[in-house]
């Protein structure tokens, strides 16, 4: 695992953002360096040299955009758009203060930075810069997008001061909604380390309703998705596409009365999707935390929770089938073969989140534990 120093950061690629006519064949960055860094400077100000040039298929140039001023985030931000300007890779250092009681980054360090590169991605395409990643036409009709599903697969966990790369993406899924893959690195090896998929749907910021994606919003997002299906989980039988069934009571395990704090809330002013994840496992049982760590965890959110809300974590175990269980070469897609041994010992387990009040589901979930190895 390529590892830095903390203050050891690369010189960083900075991107235009970028609005296109139309829908572009092709997106093709030039950049042309006046400094040793890749910026002028005027008036003490840092302005990236880089161009974003849309060609249509005969080759005629509909749109070029010249990149606005950096700011110092752009300066220091270690990502950018692929060649194809279809997908977005960003590094990160794993910091002290994200790693768990393994020396490693926890499942919700990990979560939070497909969180920060799904938002990095949009805003380098040109989407709004306040968080939200919303086209013009959904800030107009006060559209913003929440997740409804997120399934993580980690088969390694980077450790402090590793260095991780991120690749993402977003694809149309159906008419109610959007999906967004990840594929996660060691820079250093290249190795796949872990995967992940996700599904948005709309939701009207005033009346909190979902809303299905009309036609003038695909438009806007799809200029910047692959035009063929790239998943990053593309097995049939995986978790991240099974139904995970109501846990009903009287749960194995259970931990109630919790109670989000403020820093939980998002800027959508609900409980952040990272938040639940803490909640899921406050309910697992010790000695499974001890003697095993998470290798994949699935949630579905039904319903959003708010700062006044009280909460209970409820987890009982699944019952799997043994046998090897390999992940497939996936060809055309950004992942990497993976085979599980299954030799070491596997557990499952199911999770619901519930409302102390009236009992209402606002999430239900499953985990999938191996056998930490021996140290």
């Amino acid at each position: 695992m390529l590892k830095l120093s903390c203050n050891g950061l690369d010189r960083v690629h900075s991107l235009a953002q970028c609005g296109f006519v139309g829908r572009p064949a092709c997106v093709v960055p030039r950049r042309r360096r006046s400094g040793a860094d890749g910026f002028r400077y005027q008036g003490g100000r840092a302005f990236p040299v880089v161009a974003a040039v849309v060609s249509d298929k005969g080759g005629a140039v509909v749109n070029q955009v010249v990149a606005e001023a950096g700011t110092l985030a752009d300066r220091l931000r270690l990502g950018s758009l692929t060649e194809d300007g279809l997908s977005y890779k960003e590094k990160f250092i794993v910091r002290s203060y994200e790693v768990g009681i393994n020396k490693t980054a926890t499942v919700e360090t990990i979560a939070n930075l497909l969180q920060e590169v799904g938002c990095n991605h949009a805003q380098s395409v040109g989407y709004s810069t306040d968080g939200f990643a919303t086209t013009p036409t959904m800030r107009k009709l006060r559209l913003i997008w929440v997740t409804a599903r997120m399934h993580i697969e980690i088969f390694k966990y980077p450790a402090w001061s590793d260095v991780v790369e991120i690749e993402t993406w977003c694809q149309g899924e159906g008419r109610v909604g959007t999906r967004r893959d990840f594929i996660l690195k060691d820079p250093a090896t290249d190795q796949v380390i872990g995967r992940a998929t996700s599904k948005w749907v709309m939701m009207n910021q005033d009346t909190r309703r979902l809303q299905k994606v009309s036609d003038d919003v695909r438009e806007e997002y799809l200029v910047f998705c692959p035009r063929e299906p790239r998943l990053a989980i593309p097995e049939e039988d995986s978790n991240s596409l099974k139904k995970i069934p109501k846990l009903e009571d009287p749960a194995q395990n259970s931990r109630l009365g919790l109670v989000p704090r403020r820093a939980d809330l998002d800027m959508n002013q609900h409980v952040n999707n990272v938040t639940y994840i803490g909640w899921v496992l406050e309910s697992m049982p010790q000695e499974i935390i001890d003697s095993h760590e998470l290798q994949s965890i699935t949630l579905d959110y039904r319903r959003e929770c708010g700062q006044n809300d009280i909460v209970d974590s409820l987890t009982s175990a699944e019952m799997i089938h043994g046998g090897a269980e390999v992940v497939p070469e996936l060809k055309g897609t950004n992942g990497s073969a993976m085979a599980r041994d299954d030799k070491q010992e596997r557990q499952q387990f199911l999770h619901l989140l519930r409302l102390s009040t009236d009992g209402l589901e606002i999430n239900r979930g499953r985990t999938e534990w191996r056998k930490k190895a021996p140290r």
